[in-house]
């Protein structure tokens, strides 16, 4: 069984791969032909700075996985032809205010406007919620009422899954999302890797970012409740929780801790990816059930995308592959063909030093 760091993110008509050398973007264009670019990483962390310290590199990760899978998702845009939403007034304004590019704007904004809709989804509903049930049948315990929010911020996240996966265009990008699992799959059960070959492979995989989200929900019931039932210990406390001012105070503690959350879930995510023992199968397995929604059976064209992909990520040229819908096709592939080529070559250049040493 062969092991590879390789993770990707399904996109419209499209994957993205990215390994430790760049990321890879193959879509399939309205012609049939598939579009492909690579980008070399530009910025890693030094090993043993603080961004790459256990559970604080989590939450870096998930910051840059958001800004990363915006540019990605807006760039597969372009390469199949579509145009992008022109940017607003007041993003051009912040444009030129903050001396930044309109893309760097765009993706700030939207950044912002999904942490404040998660918060209120995920926050401030279950928080309503539960301050409508105890109007009904009488107040709670303090801890009890943490609990009831996580259950009804689960249920809610689930709710929230399985809508989506009914919407026509978001289940066929489920479909490309279940082609990117089955193609790591193929290459890690060490398959030739063929469009036949990764149908047989399963859709589900412990790393997946599904599992982190619903880890994450988990973790947020542990650690909330268990810091509410820690607060209930200090005398008085419940007392000064019930004033308005001092409840507001509280619940925006609950907020800091989001992101000490992320960190824990992805320690916890990336321990159980590694091991075969029984909690970690038991960890793992909530979010490879919920996989089933999140991911779809792709057809062999879309698991062709994914390979290609995973292939450009694994052999990547010396330099960037940019697509150029100008550039005739054959231009094109015959390039792609060269760069390939000297990345082969650039690794049995590798192995044969590395042995002579």
């Amino acid at each position: 069984m062969k092991y590879t760091d390789i993770g990707g993110q399904a996109l419209v008509e499209g994957v993205m791969m990215r390994s430790q050398k760049g990321t890879a973007v193959v879509v399939r264009r309205s012609d049939g032909s598939l579009a492909k670019e690579f980008h070399h990483q530009r910025t890693r962390y030094k090993k043993g700075s603080f961004p790459t310290w256990p559970f604080v590199r989590g939450v870096y990760a998930f910051v840059q996985s958001l800004s990363d899978g915006m540019s990605i998702t807006t760039r597969a845009a372009e390469l199949l032809g579509e145009e992008t939403e022109e940017p607003s007034r007041f993003e051009l304004w912040l444009s030129k205010r903050f001396n930044k590019s309109v893309m760097d704007v765009v993706k700030g904004v939207a950044i912002f406007l999904a942490a404040i809709l998660a918060i209120g989804l995920f926050v401030l509903l279950p928080i309503g919620v539960v301050e409508l049930i105890e109007l009904i049948f009488g107040e709670m315990d303090l801890a009890w009422s943490t609990v009831v929010q996580g259950l009804i911020r689960l249920a809610i996240f689930l709710l929230y899954i399985y809508g989506i996966s009914r919407v026509k265009d978001i289940r066929r990008v489920f479909m490309y999302h279940g082609a990117e699992h089955k193609t790591i799959a193929c290459y890690e059960a060490e398959l030739e890797m063929t469009p036949e070959n990764a149908k047989k492979c399963t859709r589900l995989h412990p790393r997946c970012g599904t599992n982190y989200l619903f880890l994450t929900m988990a973790v947020s019931i542990v650690v909330t409740t268990a810091v509410t039932a820690l607060c209930t210990l200090i005398p008085g406390f419940e007392a000064w929780e019930k004033t308005g001012a001092n409840r507001f105070l509280f619940r925006l503690a609950r907020i800091v801790l989001i992101p000490i959350i992320a960190g824990v879930s992805y320690e916890v995510l990336k321990g159980a990816a590694k091991h075969e023992n029984l909690f970690c199968r038991i960890v793992r397995a909530p979010g490879l059930a919920l996989q089933h929604l999140t991911t779809q059976e792709p057809t062999e064209d879309m698991l062709e995308v994914a390979i290609a992909s995973f292939e450009l990520a694994l052999h990547p040229p010396k330099g960037d592959l940019e697509f150029d819908p100008k550039t005739p096709l054959m231009t094109q592939n015959t390039n792609e063909q060269t760069a390939s080529e000297d990345a082969v070559m650039d690794d049995s250049e590798k192995t044969e030093g590395e042995t002579a040493e």
